[in-house]
């Protein structure tokens, strides 16, 4: 997946989460759990975007880890909605399974770059000795 599939998927992820915040009910749990997921839903987004005009490779591994950290968010205030009765479970599955499958892929690209980083570290250790 190119990183500007990867940009798209995570926008059309947002607008989802967007469009069940406002379908929530209007009382207190409801507002409560919209603001929520509408903050960690829609940040994967933009912080990937930024990642990916990081300055160096731990400049873009430290945003990344900022995505991860939102969809795994993201997931808790899913489950929530649906345990607390708010909205079915069969109607959140696609959007779960997306959230999971998001993560996985923010997940591999963080091990990518941890060992592109340890090989660079490796190889200026090399080259001091």
């Amino acid at each position: 997946m190119t990183s500007d599939e990867l940009k798209k998927r995570l926008k059309v992820f947002a607008l989802r989460i967007i469009k069940l915040s406002e379908s929530l009910p209007n009382n207190k749990t409801g507002n409560a759990l919209g603001n929520q997921i509408i903050r960690s839903g829609t940040s994967p987004g933009a912080n990937y975007r930024s990642a990916c005009l990081g300055k160096s490779d731990k400049d873009f591994l430290n945003k990344l880890k900022m995505v991860e950290e939102e969809l795994d968010e993201t997931l808790y205030w899913l489950e929530l909605i649906v345990e607390s009765g708010l909205v079915k479970q069969q109607l959140l599955d696609d959007l779960m399974k997306e959230n999971n499958e998001l993560f996985k892929i923010i997940v591999s690209s963080i091990t990518t770059m941890k060992k592109k980083i340890n090989s660079s570290k490796d190889k200026s250790n090399d080259s001091i000795k």
